[in-house]
């Protein structure tokens, strides 16, 4: 896990190569024919980046994005109304049966259906109209890290290209240096609370509401650290009652519209005395996380996670777990 991490500016670089040309066919026909709704599937670090997709789908096109339930395929064979909709597939491997089996139901009832796979000869794959190609390489490591930041840029560039907003294009281009830049960040101010907890909450918000969840999920997955995930929002409906000064909060702040809410947040959970650990640009305070300077709000979140997982490799190694080896995962899970 620690060397593929840093293999993932280098597969940022590479994949416009092999990316583009499906992605400007996949936006052409989007241009043409526009969908009103777009319904990703996907599992595990995957759904983080369908989440991800979602936000930038919404905030930039104002079309709806919805999570489909595989199960409605695979267990209830029932077939969705989506004729000249977008299906967008996400998986590593591609093998999973019930992507598949979802991928097929979407292209027999009519949607273009598009495959992000970093196996572009998968089943998942070979089920759908359009292959995305992540083109980061092997990835041995159970924990996703390269393979999860890949589908992220290469999310980011379908957006760049179906907008046609340069703003996006230039953040596309300058990501791997950036990437470079993140993961020597230095965390530590985090290593002693996350090391000795027992349980803590991510937040984010916007464009980093899904890196807030795949953080969740590598906590558990690395560290043996049970970790919920929440919006900013959501989380005053209700868990805000765990806030205590033993119970750890590592928000990722956006910098785009939505940091105001953030801060307003991480104000108030400071007042009622939590450990808040802040990764986002802010004056020099305690719990603060260094972060690269802004500069476009949802490639700023890619450069969030990034930083994480360099720390990830140092919290697990407190904490005596093995990154390589998580308890009772494989790196392929098949489901239906």
């Amino acid at each position: 896990m620690a060397a593929e991490l840093h293999e993932a500016p280098e597969a940022i670089r590479r994949q416009a190569q092999s990316l583009t040309p499906p992605l400007v066919a996949l936006v052409e026909h989007l241009l043409r024919r526009p969908p009103h709704l777009v319904l990703t599937c996907a599992r595990g670090s995957s759904a983080h980046a369908a989440s991800f997709a979602k936000h930038l789908i919404e905030r930039h096109l104002g079309i709806p994005v919805a999570a489909a339930a595989p199960n409605i395929a695979t267990i209830y064979r029932r077939q969705l109304r989506l004729k000249g909709q977008l299906f967008l597939a996400i998986s590593q491997s591609g093998s999973s049966d019930d992507l598949i089996e979802m991928a097929v139901m979407a292209r027999a009832a009519g949607a273009i259906t598009a495959a992000l796979v970093n196996d572009p000869s998968s089943p998942l794959a070979s089920a759908s109209e359009i292959i995305l190609p992540l083109a980061a390489g092997s990835e041995l490591s159970v924990a996703a890290t390269k393979t999860f930041v890949a589908s992220l840029a290469a999310l980011l560039r379908m957006i760049a290209l179906w907008t046609e907003n340069a703003a996006i294009r230039t953040a596309c281009e300058r990501l791997p240096t950036r990437l470079t830049e993140a993961v020597q960040l230095d965390w530590n101010e985090a290593l002693n609370p996350l090391a000795s907890a027992n349980s803590l909450v991510t937040v984010g918000r916007g464009p980093t509401l899904a890196i807030a969840r795949e953080a969740a999920l590598k906590l558990k997955e690395t560290c043996a650290l049970h970790a919920e995930a929440f919006s900013g929002a959501e989380f005053r409906h209700g868990p805000i009652a765990l806030v205590a000064s033993t119970y750890p909060i590592l928000v990722f702040a956006p910098t785009d519209q939505s940091a105001l809410g953030i801060s307003d947040l991480v104000v108030d959970l400071r007042r009622k005395g939590a450990r808040v650990l802040l990764a986002g640009p802010a004056e020099r305070i305690a719990g603060r996380l260094p972060t690269l300077a802004p500069e476009q709000a949802d490639a700023d979140a890619i450069c969030l996670i990034q930083s994480f997982y360099a720390f990830l490799v140092r919290l697990a190694a407190r904490r005596g777990t093995n990154v390589d080896r998580p308890r009772h995962l494989q790196k392929v899970t098949r489901t239906r």
